[in-house]
């Protein structure tokens, strides 16, 4: 339940250490680091030719930290959101991410006397669409989030699997929200959904933690 809730989470050896809601992050862990570096070249180049910015996050419990950011250039952009912890379903990585869990998992972290404790019970009257916009994440391949981490920022986000399939975090490009759909109609999908692809090549091949193990 620790681990659900962002009060812990696993490290190399196995053993549990603090998690982001203890205020320390997976970032440092062997896994997260290799994540990281095999994420910033594909960071880049999504970035590049987007000129948007790109982010890399993990989901612990019903948080999200964001591991890395690259910025575009343009003047209006989003910053970098490296080390910041964010609820997961406010986030478009997180979203994504959750939307792959089953409905008892959903029902635990966001409906149990823990998620009460921890503030993040979801409202009996928002949860059925909660639930519903899930479903719909996990059919599209994709979640968007408009506005709902920060007033003027929209993004939208993908999961990461490792070689067998399982979901070791996401990556979402963020634009301020008067440029999203012009984003969005020049391919923005397409381009994600490649660099996830590409990506998830080179988590397979590097194995380093048995959670980003492949086949």
């Amino acid at each position: 339940m620790l681990v659900y809730r962002g009060f812990a989470v696993r490290d190399e050896n196995r053993r549990y250490v603090p998690g982001p809601a203890m205020g320390a992050g997976p970032a440092g862990l062997s896994w997260s680091r290799l994540l990281r570096e095999l994420a910033q070249p594909h960071m880049e180049l999504l970035s590049a030719r987007l000129d948007e910015t790109v982010n890399l996050m993990v989901r612990v419990g019903t948080k999200v930290r964001f591991l890395a950011t690259v910025e575009g250039s343009n003047v209006l952009r989003i910053g970098n959101r490296q080390g910041t912890v964010m609820p997961a379903e406010k986030t478009s990585g997180g979203k994504v991410m959750l939307a792959e869990l089953d409905h008892g998992m959903i029902e635990q972290l966001f409906r149990s006397h823990n998620a009460e404790i921890g503030g993040d019970t979801i409202p009996d009257a928002e949860y059925p669409s909660f639930l519903r916009e899930l479903d719909s994440i996990r059919a599209n391949g994709f979640a968007a989030n408009f506005e709902g981490t920060e007033e003027g920022v929209s993004a939208l986000g993908m999961a990461l699997r490792n070689g067998k399939g399982h979901v070791v975090g996401a990556l979402s490009v963020a634009t301020p929200a008067t440029r999203f759909r012009k984003v969005f109609d020049a391919g923005l999908v397409a381009a994600l959904r490649e660099t996830c692809r590409q990506l998830e090549i080179d988590i397979a091949a590097n194995p380093a933690d048995p959670e980003m193990a492949g086949p």
